[in-house]
């Protein structure tokens, strides 16, 4: 067993210049850093199997979750349970950092959703 940081996670980007680390990587138990400039946003969608929780570590995130918005803040989480519809945006002015753990893991569980009423 190691110490694991974002110094030696695997790296990966996504969306629009955002950042994430795997500091878990289990079939079972995921455990992601995230990192998202102020703007950006990932699409809306849900997991047919993974719970996740996000976790904010430094600026604060929206996450729309089933049509209710969440403004989370340093120190905050939130539960979004199994098939829940949800989006995670960054509509502060600085850098949000968080930690999103999935049971199990969320990759390759992802169901785009639009918003009711989106084109």
């Amino acid at each position: 067993m190691a110490i694991v940081s974002t110094a030696n996670a695997q790296h990966y980007h996504w969306g629009q210049s955002c950042d994430g680390w795997h500091l878990l990587a289990l079939d079972d138990l995921s455990v992601i850093e995230e990192r998202m400039p102020p703007g950006s946003f990932e699409q809306r969608h849900r997991h047919a199997k993974a719970r996740q929780f996000f976790y904010v570590l430094e600026g604060e995130v929206t996450i729309e979750l089933e049509g209710e918005m969440h403004r989370l803040h340093r120190g905050n989480g939130l539960h979004v349970p199994p098939g829940s519809a949800h989006q995670v945006r960054n509509d502060g002015t600085s850098d949000a950092r968080f930690v999103a753990v999935s049971s199990p893991k969320s990759h390759g569980d992802r169901i785009n959703v639009p918003l009711e009423g989106a084109p």
